[in-house]
């Protein structure tokens, strides 16, 4: 298995620096550093290895090299059919299809992304194991982005958090909603008698959800929406909570008479390259059951 490694060039305006504050203006935090020294990492200059100690000189090439990681013993490849959209040496893009799970959970051990993930990166000699920087729920279609290591993951979810990380999903939600966008505010809290559902209550986490119709026909409309916050169920749980919960989704009020899962489905993801901060756009046209369901609803 290949071991996961970064290099740089030192540039003149960081010679004279510690290769301890260059890593940590990389973004490279101690729990990592700790983990380089201790797990079978190594940091090199020239191929020669150095401490955290030692000083940078213009052109001297610097290379990490990170320890590999061991997936769980719970997590079990599979080769399963995996959709990819895009992949380079730090990330991938998958086009997730509905009633597939992105991790296993008690119920369900097998047939997950995860399982399916692992399953390649074995194939191409990638030692690593899953890192999902965003999650669909099982019966959710549409993009997620993978990173191929805990170090990008860690980039990744930093750029989450800092609300640089854009997915825009679509929905076909149940009647016609007047407004052509809007913003729905609630907070999102478990429900109080279930493990699964949620609900809009005061004392939950602050959720944000921005809408845009695209589409209205006689009983549903086509939404586009966008998430500022990232609660779980929170697009499913907002719409319902404004009266128009998403078609096929029989836990927050949707009918399944005409699809057997909710219509719900991430098409357009936007992020910033973890290594070149070049800005990435990704699209997934819907899937062939949403689709239909449009098609119906035109009739």
């Amino acid at each position: 298995m290949s071991a996961f490694t970064l290099e740089w060039q030192i540039s003149t305006q960081d010679a004279g620096k510690l290769i301890r504050d260059f890593l940590k203006e990389q973004a490279i935090s101690k729990t990592a550093l700790v983990d380089i020294k201790f797990a079978g990492g190594g940091i090199f200059i020239n191929d020669r290895p150095v401490t955290v100690r030692y000083s940078l000189s213009k052109d001297e090439v610097l290379k990490v090299v990170f320890p590999p990681e061991e997936p769980s013993h719970e997590l079990k490849p599979e080769k399963l059919p995996l959709h990819i959209v895009y992949e380079d040496s730090y990330v991938l893009v998958v086009n997730k299809p509905p009633y597939q799970l992105s991790i296993p959970s008690r119920e369900s051990s097998s047939g997950s992304l995860a399982n399916a993930l692992l399953s390649y990166y074995q194939s191409t000699g990638l030692g690593a194991t899953v890192h999902l920087v965003n999650r669909l729920d099982k019966d959710t279609s549409g993009l997620l982005l993978v990173a191929k290591h805990r170090h990008i993951h860690h980039l990744l979810s930093e750029q989450q958090k800092a609300g640089c990380l854009n997915r825009t999903y679509e929905a076909i939600v149940h009647g016609v909603l007047a407004d052509e966008c809007g913003t729905i505010d609630a907070s999102i809290g478990r429900k109080d008698d279930s493990i699964i559902e949620r609900q809009v209550r005061e004392d939950g986490q602050k959720a944000v959800t921005h809408f845009n119709v695209l589409e209205r026909f006689g009983k549903y409309t086509r939404v586009e929406l966008q998430l500022e916050t990232g609660r779980t169920h929170q697009i499913r749980v907002h719409l319902s909570h404004i009266g128009h919960p998403i078609v096929g989704d029989d836990l927050y009020g949707g009918e399944r008479t005409e699809i057997d899962r909710q219509a719900l489905h991430c098409r357009k993801l936007c992020f910033r390259h973890p290594m070149n901060q070049q800005e990435k756009v990704f699209t997934a046209e819907l899937p062939d059951d949403m689709k239909e369901l449009l098609e119906k609803a035109t009739i």
